[in-house]
């Protein structure tokens, strides 16, 4: 963050000091919600959970070197007292930001959110210091406290912006008004929870509303529903994707024997081939949409190309590719899933399993519940054990209740009758499966909604093989 006494946040935050703080004090550290991550001129933010109160560790935390506590009452310590700890927080971030003048990208989507801004967030710094959301940290928390990591020299941020509901991302663009918004897609993702994907398209579409006239909605030329934003919004339009009128586009798109995207860029500007170290084709839009962006900065086609090439994972549980000693591939993707990353994760698996099935090898797909589909989850959970026959993946492992049947009993009446599909209760007994069953060559795919938890499965695979397990 850049350097503010304590009496500035006092007053942009409308806060009091209190426990000795002094209004001449600065903090020169960065804004943090986490005992652990204090470090010496640190500001503390005591937010209060169903099972963690911050105000509990106000002690701790100054004597680790915090410079004061934000929080909603006195804590015996140096700290600067709010109604609200989140409120706060926004207003210091707000009035951070405008101090800045550094380029705010935001982006949003159903699916792939977090591996477009991790590609954004290695493209970019090759234009200057950049400073991105870590993980999925997207909400009214997550992105004032991402955008309080600015510093006098960023001259970019790139804001992941998630939402539960309407008006979600009309007030994080309130905090961080941003110059561009990405539109990925509109999907099944959450179609549960907001009401259908018209509502969906409503809420993701509050971002390139709130962009200013000389503004830029970089928007999916390849989903209906994103295209139609352009009407939404006053700022210029650029679109991304492989349709022939995507300024941004890809041609010739393929995949590696190993199963990573390569495709030929093309912009304005020129273009250039790409090869990705990501795995799956639907990192080909992801890549489009960072290029689109880049693009739009001032980076060339060619430098574009050599940043994605370069650029890897940054988040947990997306798509990690490691083989074990014993020549097992695991391919950890279990932080999140929906439809349309399940489709595309399972097509990355059967691309990946294309040379271990000559050597005997089989492809294992382990999938468990995506959540918040509502009234869509019976009709997409059966279409992707469908899928999973018709991709000719060697065994499904459903894990879990209700939906896992379903998936299961898609599989079943595609054609899928013997030991090729199996529904498991949960994580454990996926496990003792594939601890019985797995032999060298095989590539196993593990996916499904965060709350399922399967990361699990992938660890324990991976502890098994003991030393000698390499990253791809």
């Amino acid at each position: 963050m850049i350097v503010l006494t304590l009496g500035e946040i006092a007053e942009l935050t409308r806060g009091r000091l209190d426990g000795g703080a002094q209004a001449s004090t600065s903090v020169t550290g960065p804004v943090v919600h986490d005992s652990r991550q204090v470090v010496p001129g640190a500001l503390f933010a005591a937010l209060s959970g169903e099972r963690v109160d911050g105000h509990d560790f106000a002690a701790q935390v100054t004597a680790a070197g915090a410079a004061a506590v934000l929080a909603t009452r006195p804590v015996g310590v140096p700290a600067i007292v709010v109604a609200d700890v989140v409120e706060a927080l926004s207003a210091l971030a707000r009035a951070v930001v405008a101090r800045l003048g550094a380029t705010v990208v935001a982006l949003t989507g159903s699916s792939g959110k977090t591996s477009t801004k991790d590609l954004i967030a290695q493209v970019l710094p090759h234009l200057g210091p950049t400073v991105f959301t870590e993980g999925s940290f997207n909400n009214e928390i997550g992105l004032p406290l991402t955008a309080l990591r600015a510093g006098e020299d960023t001259r970019y941020l790139v804001l992941e912006m998630g939402a539960r509901g309407l008006g979600h991302i009309r007030h994080l663009a309130e905090l961080t008004p941003p110059r561009i918004g990405l539109v990925l897609n509109v999907g099944a993702a959450h179609a549960g929870e907001f009401g259908g994907r018209e509502k969906t398209a409503q809420a993701k579409g509050e971002l390139v509303e709130a962009l200013p006239a000389d503004g830029v909605a970089v928007l999916n030329a390849d989903d209906p529903l994103v295209r139609a934003m352009a009407a939404r919004t006053q700022a210029r339009t650029l679109l991304f994707g492989e349709s022939p009128d995507a300024q941004i586009r890809a041609a010739d798109v393929r995949l590696t024997p190993d199963g990573r995207p390569s495709f030929t860029l093309h912009t304005p500007s020129g273009h250039a081939d790409v090869i990705m170290k990501l795995y799956g084709e639907h990192h080909v839009s992801n890549a489009l949409a960072a290029a689109a962006v880049a693009h739009e900065l001032g980076l060339p086609a060619p430098e574009i190309a050599a940043a994605l090439g370069q650029a890897g994972p940054l988040s947990r549980w997306r798509m990690e590719v490691t083989e074990r000693a014993d020549g097992v591939t695991v391919v950890n993707d279990a932080y999140n899933a929906n439809p349309d990353s399940m489709r595309a994760a399972l097509r990355a698996l059967v691309a990946m399993g294309a040379a271990a099935q000559d050597r005997g090898g089989r492809t294992w797909a382990v999938l468990g519940e995506m959540a918040e589909l509502g009234e869509e989850s019976m009709a997409e959970h059966d279409g992707v054990g469908r899928l999973a026959v018709r991709l000719n993946v060697s065994k499904l492992v459903a894990v879990g209740g209700r939906e896992a049947a379903w998936l299961r009993m898609g599989a079943y009446n595609e054609g899928s009758w013997g030991e090729e599909s199996v529904h498991v209760s949960d994580a454990g007994a996926a496990v003792e499966l594939l601890r019985t069953e797995l032999r060298p060559g095989d590539v196993v795919l593990v996916k499904a909604s965060r709350s399922v938890g399967l990361e699990k499965v992938a660890a324990a695979l991976l502890e098994e093989s003991g030393e000698g397990a390499t990253a791809r």
